[in-house]
């Protein structure tokens, strides 16, 4: 049942979004409706298979493998780990709220929801492929529908327009999907056995020189997604033109994608690659961390200031990845899922306001709590998640993510740090441009709450901050299953093959 349910997981936002397309759009509730069962259906999903993953057994479960072009090595196979459901579930939530969070949306609604469950579909493929064709696949249908989803529904602003970013989003994320596909064609033709199946690579031992070139077109090609520096520079144009589900998805999950790619393929097929660039990507990590904290403390557009604290985020993911050890790899993920949901949040409350306000510049803004009390609340958790508050899921995932690379880099460790005190600084500040001081009156006035369906998303994101913050234990469980029994631990962590390493679950030499 459970391979089914997966594929189901990965279908139900497909078929819905084909089905929109049938729709004529004069039925607005109706698709709507259908939308919202083809995001909320793989919810439920969701949650079951996190519920029966068996921490004991740890491994891939839930697997279901069909032949699709055997000539090839080519096949349907896909199965979930304890990283890949804690990641199925974050995205399940982004997407279901996302819906409820375009509810209001008017311009073209079946095709804007109908490419966004297309989005989706690709996202939830990527998380479960175990075949490194369908994964580049699925990654590359995540990543084409974010052109018409911002060139066409986006906002420009005096810096870009709309056009523009989109345009800059898809030209530097096909330039990290080409060399992604090289690193992929070189795996493929170095087996004794054509396949792409993720397993038998897995179990392959490559030349260290051939894991070193690899392992950096693997690091760069998913990492322009994962808003690497330098290569990050489309994310904040990206962020900043995007729809409000666009932008939840965009941070919330897409980012994602790309250091889950460097974790699947990098660190677990190549590990000796891993190791022999880990320190650069830490240095690299670091900077993203401090670059993006100091470069949305000079931002006035609110938009601004997430997209670069995306950045600085992204940034304690990757050091997490480059710490090659069990510690800091659970922060890594755990960080994925806090990220996601926090910024599932800032984006959520960011287009409730421009809506309400019609501006994103915070300096015209001053307060705002006055009026908009459940939106500030929202908002300030979200902030306090972003540097790290005991209680919020922020502080779990970065205090495993800086105690991980600790063990292996101390100084990155120390000066990434720093980037919890610069991240408090701008976001206290925005908080108070925002929501206190003197209101205008004159300026704004009819500026409502939240109301009715609006409320559904920012208190749910806002109460899964709290939750995952007071009660990680689960996710983290899941997600040391995962590390424990699906990634190459020894010869990351020495920076050679040695011991036995765990393959699909199985202990092989």
């Amino acid at each position: 049942m459970g391979g089914t349910l997966l594929t189901l997981t990965i279908l139900a936002p497909l078929a819905a979004s084909m089905i929109l397309l049938l729709i004529p759009p004069s039925r607005g509730l109706l698709i709507r409706i259908v939308a919202l069962v083809g995001a909320g259906v793989t919810l439920p999903a969701a949650i079951w298979l996190c519920w029966r993953y068996d921490l004991t057994r740890g491994g891939y479960q839930f697997a279901q493998s069909v032949a699709w072009v055997p000539s090839l090595g080519i096949r349907y196979h896909v199965a979930a780990d304890g990283i890949s459901v804690v990641l199925i579930l974050l995205t399940s939530i982004i997407i279901t709220f996302g819906v409820t969070a375009s509810w209001t949306q008017r311009n073209r609604t079946k095709e804007f929801l109908s490419l966004l469950l297309l989005l989706v579909s690709g996202v939830f493929g990527v998380f479960a492929a175990r075949d490194l064709f369908f994964l580049f696949l699925f990654y590359e249908i995540a990543v084409l529908p974010m052109y018409l989803l911002i060139g066409v529904w986006g906002s420009s602003s005096k810096e870009r327009t709309k056009e523009h970013s989109a345009m800059k989003l898809t030209l530097m994320l096909m330039g990290g999907s080409a060399l992604i596909l090289v690193a992929i064609l070189a795996l493929y033709f170095a087996q004794p056995i054509r396949t792409f199946d993720l397993g038998q690579m897995a179990a392959t031992r490559y030349d260290a020189d051939f894991q070193r070139w690899v392992f950096l077109a693997v690091y760069i090609g998913f990492g322009v997604l994962a808003g690497i520096w330098p290569l990050h520079t489309w994310s904040p144009d990206g962020h900043a033109s995007a729809p409000t589900a666009v932008s939840m998805l965009h941070a919330g999950v897409l980012m994602k994608l790309g250091a889950y790619g460097v974790l699947r393929v990098g660190l677990g097929l190549l590990p000796d690659g891993a190791a022999a660039w880990a320190y650069p990507i830490g240095v690299i990590a670091t900077i993203n961390i401090l670059y993006g904290a100091m470069s949305a403390m000079a931002q006035t557009d609110l938009k601004y200031v997430i997209a670069y604290s995306s950045v600085s985020h992204m940034g304690v993911v990757m050091l997490g990845l480059a710490s090659l050890n069990p510690i800091g790899i659970n922060g890594s993920v755990m960080q994925m899922i806090s990220h996601g949901i926090m910024t599932g949040l800032f984006f959520a409350g960011v287009g409730l306001i421009y809506e309400k306000a019609h501006t994103r510049d915070t300096m015209r803004m001053g307060g705002f709590a006055g009026r908009m009390p459940g939106i500030a609340i929202a908002m300030t958790l979200g902030g306090l998640a972003s540097f790290g508050l005991p209680g919020t899921s922020g502080f779990i995932a970065e205090f495993l993510s800086f105690y991980g690379m600790w063990l292996r880099y101390p100084l990155l460790a120390l000066l990434s740090v720093c980037g919890i005190v610069l991240t408090a600084i701008y976001v206290l500040r925005i908080l108070q441009r925002i929501f206190l001081g003197a209101f205008r009156e004159k300026e704004y006035p009819d500026l409502p709450d939240a109301r009715t369906s609006e409320w559904t998303a920012i208190a749910v994101l806002a109460g899964l901050l709290l939750l995952f913050g007071v009660w990680p234990r689960p996710l983290v469980q899941l997600i040391e299953a995962g590390v424990r029994t699906t990634l190459p631990i020894t010869a990351l962590s020495n920076g050679r093959e040695a011991g036995p390493r765990h393959v699909e679950g199985v202990a092989v030499r």
